[in-house]
């Protein structure tokens, strides 16, 4: 058989996943908070006809001789820049202008002694995200669309000042109304008409989001390769493992505006039409070797 067919298949099967990731990223081009995705190919094991040879007395220098068996998946990478913002007027709607990225939990609270609930913090699955669009469940807990609850520092002293426990973030009953500054502080009016906190959003910062894995949901997981945090033991049992907006180079939370997506649809088209073009000549290449072949058995007639 021909190496060329065979290179050709590996082509066809690598435009194949290129088209695939195209797909899903014009398809999540309205999702908030999403990533692109690209696809880069490397070169496979080449075949050496004849190895080089270094200049004698009586004559120069031969470069080797290598033909190619076709390329490979080199990686699929997360594009992790800023998404354009959409102003929404909501306050629970919250975008993120730089770094970082909002930390969801489940039904638990935590705090340094690990006692508030009896759990192992680090043992306790948490979920990332940029997607802000945040809601009140019927206790007043701050949850996003699945239920997760928004974590920070949640835990007010009795002259309203904010102590070091990660926690769950809730608005009293009681509260006329409330705001989220860009520090990530979370403030309500109370009946009486004081301005009081109920607690502050604190943000994961990676220094290699890309090394996330996606779980669905517009949510990430902690991956053994996604970087440390600030105190860089990557463990959610102390308050320095998460780090306040707009401090660290943190970003800025930003009430009342969504991230969107940021995917470029004109390049997302340049990127299919490219591999739509790559996949056919790569099948023109199967096909060309299909005749060789052809041509072989009819030599006999």
């Amino acid at each position: 058989m021909l190496r060329s067919m065979y290179a050709g298949i590996s082509g066809m099967k690598g435009f194949q996943t290129k088209l695939d990731v195209v797909g899903n990223n014009i398809a999540n081009v309205n999702t908030s908070g999403y990533k692109k995705a690209r696809v880069t190919f490397q070169d496979m094991m080449s075949q050496t006809l004849s190895g080089a040879e270094g200049p004698t007395q009586t004559r120069g220098g031969v470069n080797p001789q290598q033909v190619g068996l076709g390329s490979q998946l080199g990686s699929i990478d997360d594009i992790h820049t800023q998404g354009n913002r959409q102003t929404t007027n909501r306050v629970l709607d919250l975008a993120l202008e730089g770094d970082g990225m909002f930390v969801l939990g489940q039904n638990l609270s935590f705090n340094n002694n690990d006692e508030d609930d009896g759990v192992d913090v680090e043992e306790t699955p948490l979920n990332f995200s940029r997607s802000g669009n945040f809601y009140l469940d019927d206790e007043g807990y701050i949850v996003n669309p699945d239920g997760l609850y928004l974590m920070g520092n949640a835990n007010v002293n009795e002259i309203g000042g904010l102590e070091d426990v990660l926690g769950r973030i809730r608005i009293p009953e009681n509260a006329e109304s409330f705001s989220i500054q860009g520090d990530g502080l979370v403030s309500y009016v109370d009946e009486g008409g004081n301005v009081q906190n109920a607690g502050q959003v604190l943000l994961a910062k990676f220094s290699n989001p890309g090394g996330l894995e996606k779980t669905g949901s517009n949510l990430y997981q902690l991956t053994n390769n996604a970087g440390v945090f600030t105190d860089g033991d990557g463990n959610f049992d102390e308050m320095n493992d998460l780090v306040v907006p707009e401090t660290e180079g943190s970003a800025s939370i930003v009430s009342g505006a969504l991230e969107m997506s940021n995917v470029d649809l004109s390049e997302e088209f340049t990127e299919m039409i490219t591999a739509q073009r790559g996949f056919q000549a790569n099948t023109r290449i199967i096909t060309t070797s299909d005749e060789i072949l052809q041509e072989l058995v009819n030599l006999k007639r």
